[in-house]
């Protein structure tokens, strides 16, 4: 079973390297889109550099946002799967294995990495209860039982996500994509993954405007047909 890892970037030049190799590393027959979303730290340089077998570059002239990126990246994607990762080190690909086992045993179709099962993960309180709250409305919407919704781990079988008329540029891309995949009817399983969290120093984006979209998007699509 392959894989394709779309990885959208935007200003990570301290961490870019070490997620590639990181990615590179799992075991598994693989193919790597990294869409730099014209970054103005010097990461689209370094990204020139690490092209090579196995690794798909592409650029945006103009910062778009993460939505806007996977759209780009996704038209690339040969795998059998997709999986979306951040290009942080917040995220540990070794978990790729966990999130295919379900798909590949003929589980699940999607799948998505709970930071929230095992334990209370390491996360700043206001960060905890904004995903407590947005997996709690995607609940009440969708009449799931999800435990992480806003996860940045989402893995897909290819025909499933390439299905999905993904609209949103920028994160409430996230909530926008567990909306159309739940109204179709998709069943998505959870396992359990590791995570690390970075704070806005270390170059962390999301927001409280962010999480207000997030709200909107999911009362949005839970109405519009």
């Amino acid at each position: 079973m392959r894989l394709s890892v779309i990885i959208p970037v935007y200003n990570e030049r301290a961490t870019i390297r070490e997620v590639l190799e990181r990615v590179d590393a799992v075991p598994v027959d693989k193919q790597v889109i990294i869409v730099d979303d014209c970054s103005s730290d010097g990461t689209g340089g370094m990204l020139r550099e690490l092209q090579g077998p196995g690794h798909t570059v592409l650029f945006h002239p103009t910062n778009r946002g993460k939505g806007a990126a996977l759209r780009t990246g996704l038209p690339y994607a040969t795998g059998d799967c997709i999986v979306i990762q951040d290009a942080d080190l917040e995220y540990d690909p070794r978990d790729y294995l966990a999130l295919l086992r379900p798909v590949a045993e003929g589980r699940a179709r999607v799948v998505y990495g709970s930071r929230f099962q095992a334990s209370r993960p390491p996360m700043f309180l206001r960060h905890w209860v904004g995903n407590v709250l947005l997996t709690s409305l995607t609940n009440l919407l969708y009449g799931t039982r999800l435990t992480d919704m806003e996860t940045c781990y989402k893995l897909f079988r290819a025909d499933v996500l390439k299905d999905l008329a993904i609209e949103s540029d920028r994160f409430n891309v996230e909530p926008e994509i567990t909306a159309k995949i739940l109204k179709k009817g998709v069943t998505i399983l959870e396992v359990p993954i590791a995570y690390s969290r970075r704070n806005f120093a270390e170059g962390k984006k999301i927001g409280w405007k962010d999480f207000v979209s997030a709200v909107w998007t999911l009362v949005k699509y839970r109405f519009r047909s």
